[in-house]
């Protein structure tokens, strides 16, 4: 009689593949989502069908909420997430989140009223909210140490593929007569919706949320399932100590919401919680105000509308750019473990200032130049640039960043409160941006190179290294009360893994060798005697 192998008898980086396969089909979406509004709003057919042809103040208001509130969806959803996905795990949370989304598409597609689409829009971003909440921490907490950073800038990249994908159908539909040009757009969201369904359900839950909520047995089992090994193997058996070691610790020493917030150290032991919670938050904040969904949700409004470019030739532009983005949101990928979270999101924010600048100096020459849709035009190719460098880094690292600072568990809810970050971040910049361009002219990208500007030294000098590093690691790191000023702790800064804890885990994996070599000598021995009995 032969025993069925859990996951259809994959394992090791077979298994890791389709986990990712499930949370990349999650960023996708969420890259689709992004850019697939800001094809609706200049569509003829939909603005006459919701009465928002008029180019007064009260129809960009209602345009720019219609955008905006997607984003209020979110963060509700992200909320969902901190207080659900601890109680019923990953795998459970990415599906509830997909079934909400489905029915958000569902009333988006068929949208014949403003107060339709509105809910549509609440429904579909609350789905969300609880997937990107979510999708990042399963990836992490079910990778190797080595593989984590790409993995979860792959999954980024995946997200680009999606804003990609809808920026092309867009231009396409452009062409097409009647509602079809919007309605199949917000419809297409069902493709990954379906492969989400399809492969969720199957797949392994996270062996540390397992152990955190009293389950080892499916945790070892799980464990030995990704690194293809036997449940005794001394390396399994290193993960697991580390992994019940770090989920012990915080049990007898976390803090409530309120002593956190108040900087309590509890009995002595700090792990410096909420120093940790404001970075990973940061990394969102800087995300939105570095100025990413002007771009997503209105770059072709700002071609035609500031550029003055025609219709087809801005939505064309706007789909050549996420070309671009794409290839370069790639090569963060293959830098992200050598050269560490700190550069790419130094080098990243580098270039977006660099960008904005330029912009807001084209901008204001346009506006008192006769010549000024040719100046204007110039300007396009930095729009492209803000594109290459916010890939580079600022695209992954504020989703990654927060599953790694974080402690176990603080991790989904620590992930959840930088989500959060986002989504209330992400609603202030889509709600403003067309008011802002309308009143403020070229000032408005003022605003933006100041904001990247002022984030250089706060990444520079705040924001310690967590490449290469174990999620374990970095628990063991702020045990040793480091200092909040990280450019003086070579450790802090360096993208290789520390090699205390090189040491740490060679010992620890030493001893359970010699455990195992007792075990297996024991039992040889007993086998032995009762066959001579």
């Amino acid at each position: 009689m032969t025993t069925e192998k859990p996951f259809f008898g994959l394992t090791g980086g077979r298994l890791t593949f389709w986990i990712t396969v499930a949370c990349a089909t999650d960023m996708t979406l969420f890259g689709y989502d992004q850019g697939v509004f800001s094809g609706v709003i200049v569509t003829g057919d939909f603005l006459v069908l919701h009465g928002l042809t008029g180019s007064d103040y009260h129809t960009t208001e209602i345009i720019s909420t219609l955008s905006a509130i997607y984003a209020i969806g979110c963060f509700f959803g992200a909320l969902v997430a901190f207080t659900l996905g601890e109680r019923i795990g990953r795998k459970k949370s990415v599906l509830v989140g997909t079934t909400i989304m489905a029915i958000g598409a569902t009333l988006q597609a068929s949208s014949y009223s403003v107060p339709q689409l509105f809910v549509g829009r609440v429904v579909a971003g609350l789905g969300n909210g609880i997937n990107t909440a979510t999708a990042p921490v399963w990836q992490t907490e079910t990778s190797k140490p080595q593989w984590r950073g790409k993995l979860v800038l792959l999954e980024m990249w995946t997200n680009i593929a999606g804003f990609t994908l809808v920026n092309w159908l867009n231009y396409g539909f452009s062409f097409a007569k009647g509602s079809v040009a919007w309605r199949f757009p917000l419809a297409f969201q069902f493709f990954f919706i379906f492969i989400l369904w399809g492969t969720v359900p199957w797949l392994p839950e996270s062996p540390r949320w397992l152990i955190a909520h009293d389950r080892k047995e499916e945790a070892i089992m799980i464990l030995t399932a990704l690194e293809d090994k036997d449940p005794e193997d001394s390396y399994i058996l290193t993960q697991l100590q580390e992994i019940e070691y770090s989920v012990d610790y915080e049990k007898k020493h976390s803090l409530r919401w309120l002593d956190i917030l108040r900087g309590k150290k509890g009995d002595g032991h700090d792990t410096k919680t909420l120093r940790r919670l404001i970075l990973g938050a940061g990394t969102q904040f800087m995300q939105q105000f570095g100025g990413i969904n002007i771009m997503s949700y209105y770059l072709p409004t700002v071609f035609i509308s500031v550029i003055g470019l025609p219709d087809q030739l801005a939505r064309l532009l706007v789909a050549v750019n996420s070309i671009t983005y794409f290839i370069f949101s790639y090569v963060a990928v293959t830098l992200v473990e050598r050269w560490g979270r700190r550069g790419l999101m130094l080098l990243s924010t580098v270039g977006q200032m660099l960008a904005f600048l330029v912009i807001t100096i084209l901008l204001r020459f346009a506006s008192i130049s006769a010549k000024s849709v040719e100046i204007g035009k110039a300007a396009v190719a930095f729009f492209f640039l803000y594109y290459i460098a916010f890939g580079l880094g600022m695209l992954g690292v504020p989703w990654l960043y927060p599953t790694e600072i974080n402690s176990l568990a603080m991790r989904t809810k620590g992930t959840a409160v930088s989500t959060c970050t986002n989504w209330l971040t992400n609603f202030v910049i889509v709600e403003i941006t067309p008011i802002g361009i309308t009143n403020l002219g070229w000032r408005f990208w003022i605003v933006w190179t100041v904001t990247n500007t002022a984030f250089l030294p706060v990444i520079y000098y705040l924001y310690p290294e967590t490449a290469n590093r174990s999620l374990e690691d970095l628990d063991d790191y702020y045990r040793q009360n480091p200092a909040l000023i990280v450019t003086k702790d070579r450790e802090a800064l360096s993208s290789k893994r520390p090699r205390r804890f090189v040491l740490r885990e060679e010992e620890e994996l030493n001893e359970n060798r010699r455990r195992t070599s007792v075990h297996v000598a024991v039992h040889i021995s007993d086998t032995t005697s009762e066959t001579k009995a």
